[in-house]
């Protein structure tokens, strides 16, 4: 079986989490710089299998979409050519930044550890993966 690999993106950096081979553990991969991104999912897939990307969904309280969804629809634009044959979905992202600060105080990170954001970008990433793994 092959993977399933999450995008948490952001115009500056980007978070990433995969699954493990049999789609049961989500885990965090890394927080890219969104520049670099195109380029690092196409040398991750050639040397992983991924069928399928999800991509998360910024979304205000009203369910409309957030300002950073245009950024986001333009870089899915170039994932499909990039990647042409791994299909996207979009996941609901609301509040995973949150969840993911929180995760991170109920972990134990001091205070230093919590600062930083690439931390951040890569636990919601997880945290878009596990509500996608939980929905299915």
């Amino acid at each position: 079986m092959a993977r399933i690999l999450a995008i948490d993106y952001g115009t500056k950096r980007t978070g990433i989490a995969v699954t493990d081979t049999l789609q049961i553990i989500a885990s965090g991969l890394t927080t890219v710089n969104t520049g670099e991104l195109l380029q690092f999912l196409q040398d991750y897939t050639s040397t992983e299998q991924v069928e399928l990307f999800l991509v998360g969904e910024p979304k205000q309280m009203d369910n409309s979409a957030s300002e950073s969804e245009k950024h986001i629809l333009s870089f899915i634009e170039s994932l499909k050519e990039t990647c042409p044959t791994i299909p996207i979905k979009r996941v609901d992202e609301r509040f995973t930044s949150k969840m993911a600060f929180q995760t991170m105080i109920d972990s134990g990170l001091k205070k230093n550890q919590r600062k930083n954001k690439g931390l951040i970008d890569e636990i919601s990433a997880t945290l878009i993966l596990q509500s996608y793994l939980y929905s299915k």
